[in-house]
């Protein structure tokens, strides 16, 4: 659909569609009154322009193998082509709408549209309201949010850690270069005493090279050792917290294992199964939609085609079946040709509408019966993510594991090694050593034990500032992880909410216009017509489920003024068509359907006088820029000159 021009002249060329064997209508923005007796093809032509914009609802001529309407707006041609294919009708081309679920529910409101008839036949009216809404789809989007926004946690409150962390590495790293500097000041202070006490004894021809090569050898030697050490402890701690997390995943896996008892594959077919029941369901809806609507319009009169054909058969009794339509009491058959009972047609007919609304409700518990299994399948695939991951992580955490066992083996070989090495140059130190000596080798013994602790110390600051590093790294990307968690909790307030909105839209949309509507039309004992969306606790297999509900009051007043609240079924005819188009009038503007069709189409309103007809199309005008309505030339009469009028057709 290209972007639309609202001011457009509408041109509608129709071939073989309904009773039009051919036909060209042209009318512009606002009303346009289709104007003529019954058979005079006002409703052929409305299924034709349904046609154009999308709809399938619309009849091939009985006596043609091919049909096809041409619908211009403006600049633009849509096109809609009917074909014949066995007992079915093949419809293509490029028409103005490529979905026409929402136009056929609140716009296209011939006698047979669902959202009209729904107070009638007392149908679902939070259904039909809520059916454009793919409630699955919602669901599975929240659930995938959901767990969206649990990752975010999680790192945003290990980020929180991590700022706990770096907080005490700061306070570490500040006591490391206190404790470094006071260690080095040690060191000097005995590397100075060693300098004058190696001067006192060079003085007095004391040859120490050999034992300073040596004592040499054993700092580094005891240096490399406490090295070895502190990696040593720090190996088996790293260790031992692989060790217990391996141990956590283990058990991790163990209570989940327990708790599986779906196979996703037999949930899949179960939800492939409930796809294939819906679409079957659908199709019998749609069915049985189509033989109500032909047979309402046979007992109103009004299947041009039809009535045209059988204007030239002769009755037995001299008259034509034309006339035998009109008789409250009997009527010819349009499928037999014998002559049968009005009433037990009509009670036929409203015997397919009892079951095509059983069939919705089938429908809707199938639906809910498929999201219900969605809902389980998501969460089992939740549940394999899962275990992917944990696998994952346990492998990784087996080979750091492995790892660390390697390097602690290393280490601890080396420990061996530089013990036995230390303990060899000990003995050749005391072998070298003298009385006069003893205090110059503690002095180096010192200076061996402070230069050693520097070099810890400085390996743990390095150690310190790299993880701080590596922190703030991290934590630079919170202000991210923030924006992102406030969209995603954004967006879930939204789809959480978007269904409880739709409805509540619904529910004030309708009571709004209605409170108007009874106001224009001044129905004396009709005070007030009003849903109430109400919660209600449905049995759904073997648990109890909330379901909400719209319930339709109607409160009249007596003559003395009193009020009360009165059944939907003692409406009177003209009351009940009013409140069905008032109500696809809600589900017009709560879905936004003007923003698709900007038409709205209506036929067989016969039963509203003529004056209110004028009255509701008058309302109706100001919220669609093409309103077409089929009238009877009397109800065309009270609307207002200004309107485009089509007498023939």
């Amino acid at each position: 659909m290209s972007e639309r021009d609202d001011t457009a002249t509408v041109t509608v060329h129709a071939e073989n569609v309904g009773g039009i064997d051919e036909t060209d209508v042209e009318f512009s923005p606002g009303v346009t009154v289709l104007s003529g007796r019954n058979a005079t093809n006002r409703t052929s032509f409305l299924q034709a322009l349904m046609a154009g914009l999308g709809s399938e609802r619309a009849s091939l001529k009985a006596d043609a193998s091919a049909g096809r309407v041409d619908l211009t707006i403006g600049d633009e041609t849509y096109t809609r082509e009917l074909r014949r294919e066995g007992e079915g009708v093949w419809t293509g081309g490029e028409p103005y709408l490529a979905d026409p679920t929402l136009a056929d529910l609140y716009a296209f409101l011939l006698e047979s549209n669902e959202a009209r008839r729904a107070v009638a036949l007392g149908d679902d009216l939070r259904e039909l309201i809520m059916r454009p809404v793919d409630t699955t789809e919602i669901k599975a989007e929240i659930q995938r949010l959901e767990a969206r926004k649990r990752q975010l946690d999680e790192r945003l409150a290990a980020t929180q850690d991590l700022q706990d962390e770096r907080a005490q590495l700061r306070q570490r790293q500040e006591e490391l270069d206190a404790e470094i500097a006071e260690k080095r000041e040690d060191l000097h202070a005995t590397e100075e005493t060693i300098e004058e006490m190696d001067a006192s004894l060079a003085e007095a021809g004391a040859e120490t090279d050999e034992l300073d090569a040596r004592l040499s050898e054993l700092r580094d030697a005891r240096g490399e050792l406490e090295d070895v050490r502190f990696h040593l402890e720090t190996e088996r701690e790293s260790l031992a917290s692989v060790t217990d997390r391996l141990a956590e995943l283990e058990a991790e896996e163990r209570d989940e294992t327990a708790g599986l008892d779906e196979d996703p594959a037999d949930i899949e077919r179960r939800v492939d199964s409930l796809h294939d029941r819906i679409q079957s369901v659908n199709s019998t809806i749609n069915r049985l939609q189509g033989i109500v609507e032909f047979n309402r319009e046979m007992l109103d009169g009004q299947n041009d085609e039809v009535v045209a054909a059988l204007d030239e058969y002769d009755g037995t009794d001299g008259g034509t079946l034309t006339d035998a339509l009109v008789p409250d009491e009997t009527v010819v058959c349009w499928t037999c040709g014998n002559e049968a009972d009005r009433s037990a047609i009509s009670e036929t007919v409203e015997q397919l509408e009892s079951l095509c609304k059983d069939k919705l409700e089938e429908r809707q518990e199938l639906d809910r019966e498929r999201a219900e299994l969605q809902s389980t399948l998501d969460e089992l695939e939740a549940q394999r993510e899962q275990r992917e991951q944990r696998a994952r992580e346990r492998a990784q955490r087996q080979a750091e594991q492995g790892e660390h066992e390697e390097r602690i083996e290393d280490l601890e070989a080396r420990e061996t090694a530089l013990h036995d090495r230390i303990e060899d140059l000990e003995q050749e130190v005391e072998a070298l050593e003298a009385e006069e000596y003893e205090d110059i080798l503690e002095q180096h013994r010192e200076a061996n034990r402070l230069q050693f602790d520097v070099d810890r110390l400085v390996d743990e600051q390095q150690e310190v500032a790299d993880r701080i590093e590596e922190i703030d790294r991290e934590l630079g990307e919170r202000e991210e992880l923030e924006s992102t968690r406030e969209e995603v909790t954004a967006e879930l307030t939204d789809l959480r909410t978007r269904i409880d909105r739709l409805e509540s839209r619904a529910v004030s949309a309708f009571n709004e216009h209605m409170e108007t509507v009874l106001e224009l039309l001044g129905y004396e004992n009709l005070e007030r017509v009003w849903i109430e969306r109400v919660e209600r606790t449905e049995r759904a297999g073997r648990r109890n489920v909330e379901k909400t509900a719209f319930e339709l009051h109607v409160v009249r007043e007596t003559a003395d003024g009193e009020v009360y609240e009165d059944s939907v079924e003692h409406l009177s005819e003209s009351e009940r068509e009013v409140i069905g188009l008032v109500f696809a009038l809600a589900g017009y503007l709560v879905h936004e359907v003007h923003e698709t069709v900007p038409f709205v189409l209506l036929d067989s309103i016969e039963a509203i006088d003529s004056d209110r007809i004028a009255a509701l199309v008058e309302y109706f005008e100001s919220y669609t820029d093409y309103l077409v309505v089929a009238l009877l030339p009397e109800d065309a009469a009270a609307m207002d000159e200004s309107y485009t009028r089509v007498t023939e057709i």
